[in-house]
C-alpha cells in the first residue's frame, strides 16, 4: 500500500477533499468540511488515521498489531493503519468507507443534499 493509493481512494469518495490544515506532511481528508482521514505522507510504511464504531475500533486492535489508537487523535473513535502488510489492502478500503460513511451520515441533511448535488 503507498500513500498514492491511499490518497486517491479517500479522494474517491463522493465530496472528499484534500487539505493540509495542520503541516505540510499531514494530508488531511474531510467530506462537508469534516475530517474521515489523515495520512503522513512522510511515514514509511503509510499510516492512515480512519474514524471508527468505538467498539469496532477496540476488536481491531484487538485482532491486528498494526492497527492502534488515533495518533494525535480521540482514541475512543479513532484508529491508526500501519500500512505494513499486515492488513490487506480490501480490508484498508473498507475501514476508509467505514470513516467515510460515519461522518458523512453525520452531516445535516442540507450538507448531504448539497453534496449529493454538487
Amino acid at each position: 500500500m503507498t500513500f498514492e493509493i491511499l490518497s486517491n481512494y479517500c479522494l474517491s469518495h463522493m465530496g472528499s477533499i484534500k487539505e493540509y490544515p495542520f503541516d505540510e506532511t499531514t494530508a488531511v481528508y474531510k467530506v462537508g468540511n469534516k475530517i474521515f482521514a489523515l495520512i503522513d505522507e512522510e511515514s514509511r510504511p503509510p499510516r492512515i488515521n480512519v474514524k471508527c464504531d468505538p467498539f469496532y475500533a477496540r476488536e481491531l486492535r484487538e485482532m491486528y498489531t498494526s492497527v492502534i489508537a488515533g495518533y494525535h487523535m480521540n482514541k475512543k473513535h479513532w484508529n491508526t493503519i500501519i500500512c505494513e502488510g499486515e492488513v490487506d489492502d480490501a480490508s484498508i478500503f473498507e475501514w476508509i468507507d467505514d470513516s467515510y460513511d460515519l461522518v458523512f451520515g453525520s452531516l445535516s441533511k442540507k450538507a448531504q443534499n448539497q453534496i449529493y448535488s454538487s
